[in-house]
């Protein structure tokens, strides 16, 4: 069955284009998102074989994949993977095997009369008996292919080009983006969790500067990490003062830079003590 077969050839491609580079990953990458997502998500959707005929399942995939694989992008740039070549595959590679899933049990339980098989044997009519209408939406389709290959082609490529950056983070006392200390009294002390990831490509030394209303009172480093290599460390504030919005600011410089590479703040009102 061709769906067990895309499945397989998904497993294979894995490896394949995670160690190959330059042209040859691009060809593989391009062949396995344009045709494959929107070739699943339609055997899903359509299992019967009165619905679409072998040639029009084959345009539609390529048509249905350009606007499922630009989608699964842009929800991966609001995830913590991003953009990366590899957040893409594995993203793809999960659409289509669900997809594929779905296709299996919907065939299932269809008569076998019923269910869809692809024919291998493509009869494709000639330019010269084709109807202007025809010709037209084969040049359009033609066209839209080849375009849909260059622009995904270029975002990857070029995504992967400029995505160099660091996350750099603050954690509440559940070690989660909230409950954030807000009020305390003077003399006590919240503890706050500080997270690097590096996804700069390179290893990368860091130093952590933690500023209270504008001086330093802590600094943590040099932390060095390699490539993807994730820190944190918990870390205690002590106002020193009472006030209202006393700011806490946390520089992280990168390597040998003076100026501060992120920036983070966090403010506290402080209670007199009683």
């Amino acid at each position: 069955m061709e769906l067990i077969f895309i499945m397989l050839l998904t497993l294979i491609l894995a490896p394949v284009v995670e160690f190959t580079a330059g042209p040859a990953r691009m060809v593989l990458g391009a062949i396995f998102v344009l045709f494959f997502p929107g070739y699943t998500l339609l055997a899903a959707l359509f299992p019967r074989k009165d619905r679409f005929q072998s040639v029009e399942r084959v345009a539609l995939s390529f048509l249905l994949s350009v606007a499922i694989v630009p989608l699964i992008m842009l929800i991966l740039n609001y995830t913590p993977w991003h953009i990366r070549l590899e957040s893409i595959f594995a993203s793809v590679a999960a659409f289509i095997f669900i997809a594929s899933a779905v296709a299996l049990i919907r065939r299932r339980r269809l008569p076998q009369s019923e269910k869809f098989e692809p024919r291998m044997k493509i009869e494709i009519p000639r330019w010269g008996s084709m109807t202007r209408m025809d010709k037209v939406a084969l040049f359009l389709l033609v066209l839209l292919i080849m375009g849909a290959t260059g622009v995904l082609v270029y975002a990857v490529t070029a995504h992967k080009e400029q995505e160099n950056f660091t996350d750099f983070y603050v954690l509440g006392s559940q070690g989660m983006v909230q409950d954030y200390p807000k009020q305390l009294v003077l003399g006590e002390t919240a503890q706050v969790t500080l997270g690097i990831v590096n996804h700069e490509h390179q290893y990368s030394n860091y130093t952590i500067e933690i500023m209270l209303n504008g001086e330093k009172v802590q600094e943590i480093g040099p932390i060095g990490l390699a490539d993807e290599e994730k820190w944190s460390q918990a870390v205690t504030l002590a106002p020193t003062q009472a006030g209202q919005h006393q700011e806490f600011e946390f520089l992280l410089y990168k390597g040998e830079d003076t100026e501060p590479y992120l920036t983070l703040q966090l403010w506290l009102d402080i209670a007199e003590k009683k």
